[in-house]
């Protein structure tokens, strides 16, 4: 059974930073494609960024420039740097794994973004 954990949330700062993680475990060769999405209360849940099986990325516009995903097969985690960070930026951060052709979701973890 493939668990994912997220980590890495918090409060910070306008102008702030925070690395998100996303830890599979299980019967894991490797990590596919991995996703990260947002939910903020009363918004429906938004794509933030994806990296494919080979290394493509994507962002939503709203994040371009300012945040990063990287994976590190080693580990079977994956990340999401983020930077310059908005109040905009408050919500829930929600990691997505394909592995092995299934889809995998994590927990969430509480993104806030105050003064």
């Amino acid at each position: 059974q493939v668990q994912l954990v997220e980590s890495g949330g918090g409060l910070v700062q306008p102008g702030g930073s925070l690395r998100l993680s996303c830890a599979a475990s299980g019967s894991i060769f490797r990590i596919d494609a991995m996703r990260w999405y947002r939910q903020a209360p009363g918004k429906e849940r938004e794509l933030v960024a994806a990296l494919s099986s080979g290394g493509t990325t994507n962002y939503a516009n709203s994040v371009k420039g300012r945040f990063i995903i990287s994976r590190d097969n080693a580990k079977n985690t994956g990340y999401l740097q983020m930077n310059s960070l908005e109040p905009e930026d408050t919500a829930v951060y929600l990691c997505n794994a394909e592995i092995a052709a299934y889809s995998y979701w994590g927990q969430g973890t509480q993104v806030t973004v105050s003064s």
